[in-house]
């Protein structure tokens, strides 16, 4: 019998923990659940302990979002399934985790990410992003798939992801000191090991945000950032521009059958992730005391002064 294990990374969780943590311990079917809290202000930790959660605490200039997951899968050792789930993304039914374990029934996935669907309050932008990224239908990929579908291939999710512990490890772990994207390198490290990555369209979360356009120019710039910091890994999978056609394109289609008059600012919006992601890539040559105000992770420029 499997031992699995769930990990989630919190700050300020806000008026909505409690809720969440009932509807995850429902969900955890006698799971370990594992809370890293980065000293958060409000109850997050108490409320955490109370729920029966193993609580560990952190300096927020501490938190890594790699490194902070890897120490995870140390505390976690005695698991062979490691899940990762963000304080942000709520189980769509009791079945969620149990769903996506079933994913390693084969052994050759590594991990299994599950769909996240917009929440009722998601705008139509960003309603399309998750459809987009989490269709209905589930998916395996491997490193053979590549070719066809570029760094899509190595897509998995920081929000809502199992991996199969020793695999992972084996395949280098997460990355340490990264701006962002841990969860994809991770996946990109385990195609390059052989493993197969599955979708599980049945597991299901909500998680969703509605960005504003700054927002998303500070996050486009982060991927930028990643992209010029790990060159490995565009040159495996490709180049990113042509999945970022795709998506434009696609979310065209969406808005002109639902919300036409948000195309103009659509049209704004990708313009201003383009810009981002551009500046992002040639981050080397801006002034050090600039980047801080263009990033959605201020923090990592502080860590790496």
């Amino acid at each position: 019998m499997r031992r699995v294990g769930i990990c989630v990374p919190t700050l300020n969780a806000g008026a909505d923990w409690a809720a969440w943590l009932a509807a995850t311990r429902q969900a955890a079917n006698g799971y370990r659940l594992l809370v890293i809290d980065s000293m958060s202000d409000d109850a997050t930790a108490t409320l955490a302990e109370a729920e029966g959660c193993e609580v560990r605490r952190i300096a927020r200039g501490d938190f890594d979002h790699g490194g902070t997951r890897g120490w995870a899968l140390e505390l976690l050792a005695d698991c062979d399934i490691v899940i990762f789930v963000t304080q942000d993304a709520l189980v769509a039914s009791p079945e969620a985790f149990t769903r996506l374990v079933a994913a390693f029934d084969d052994p050759s996935i590594g991990a299994a990410y599950g769909r996240q669907l917009p929440y009722d309050w998601a705008t139509p932008v960003a309603a399309h992003a998750r459809l987009f990224n989490y269709p209905p239908h589930s998916h395996t990929m491997a490193a053979e798939d590549v070719t066809r579908y570029g760094i899509r291939a190595a897509f998995l999710s920081n929000s809502f992801t199992a991996y199969r512990r020793e695999a992972l490890i084996a395949a280098g772990g997460f990355p340490c000191g990264t701006i962002l994207s841990e969860d994809m390198i991770a996946g990109a490290r385990l195609l390059k090991n052989g493993w197969r990555l599955h979708y599980c369209a049945e597991a299901q979360v909500y998680h969703s945000h509605n960005y504003s356009l700054f927002q998303e120019f500070r996050r486009y710039f982060d991927i930028g950032v990643l992209h010029a910091n790990e060159p490995w890994l565009l040159e495996m999978t490709g180049r990113a521009e042509g999945e970022g056609r795709r998506f434009v394109a696609s979310e065209a289609r969406y808005l002109l059958h639902r919300a036409p008059w948000l195309l103009p600012m659509a049209t704004v919006r990708n313009g201003l992730k383009y810009l981002g992601y551009s500046l992002g890539r040639h981050h080397q040559r801006l002034p050090k005391r600039c980047k801080p105000g263009l990033s959605m992770h201020a923090g990592y420029w502080r860590r790496n002064a």
